[in-house]
C-alpha cells in the first residue's frame, strides 16, 4: 500500500482490512452556505472476494434510489461503486448514523415488497435490458439477514 495520501477517500481505505457487509461514514463535505454532504459507504460484498452481478446491482440501484426517498428527503444520491461491491449514499445535513441505518433497512424491506423495478424501460433508463428484480431482492434479503453486522467495518 502506498503511503501517499490519495484525493479519493476510498483509495486510502485498506480494502483488505474491512469486513462486509457494513455501513460507514466515508466523508463529509461542507458547502459555502453551511450545508453538509455526508457520504456513506454501504458495502454489500467483500472487496476482492465477491461482487454483485450487474443486472441485480442495477435494479437495486433503481429500487433504492426511488424507495429511499419515501423515508427521508435527505438523500442526494445513491451511486453504485464501480467495483460492484456496494453503493455510496450521499445525504444532505444528515449525520445521524443510527437513522441512516434505519433508512437503509426500511428501504431494503421495501425492495423485498417490490413487484417491479422503477424506471426499467428504454425511455427512463440507459440500459433497460440489464435488470433483475429477483437478483436485487436476493441482495436485499442477504444484506438484511446480516443487519446486526452493519456497524462492524473492520475484521
Amino acid at each position: 500500500m502506498t503511503e501517499k495520501k490519495m484525493n479519493v477517500e476510498s483509495f486510502n481505505l485498506d480494502h483488505t482490512k474491512v469486513k462486509a457487509p457494513y455501513v460507514r461514514l466515508a466523508d463529509i463535505k461542507q458547502g459555502q452556505n453551511g450545508d453538509k454532504i455526508h457520504k456513506y459507504d454501504l458495502r454489500i460484498c467483500q472487496p476482492n472476494k465477491e461482487h454483485m452481478e450487474m443486472p441485480a446491482l442495477h435494479s437495486l440501484e433503481h429500487l433504492m434510489a426511488e424507495l429511499s426517498r419515501n423515508h427521508t428527503d435527505k438523500v442526494v444520491d445513491i451511486s453504485p461503486m464501480g467495483c460492484q461491491t456496494g453503493f455510496y449514499i450521499a445525504m444532505i445535513n444528515h449525520d445521524n448514523y443510527d437513522d441512516v441505518l434505519s433508512i437503509i433497512e426500511q428501504t431494503l424491506n421495501d425492495v423485498l415488497e417490490a413487484t417491479e423495478v422503477p424506471a426499467c424501460n428504454e425511455m427512463q433508463c440507459g440500459w433497460a435490458a440489464s435488470h433483475s428484480l429477483e437478483g436485487a431482492q436476493e441482495l436485499a434479503r442477504n444484506l438484511l439477514a446480516k443487519r446486526g453486522e452493519w456497524t462492524e467495518v473492520f475484521a
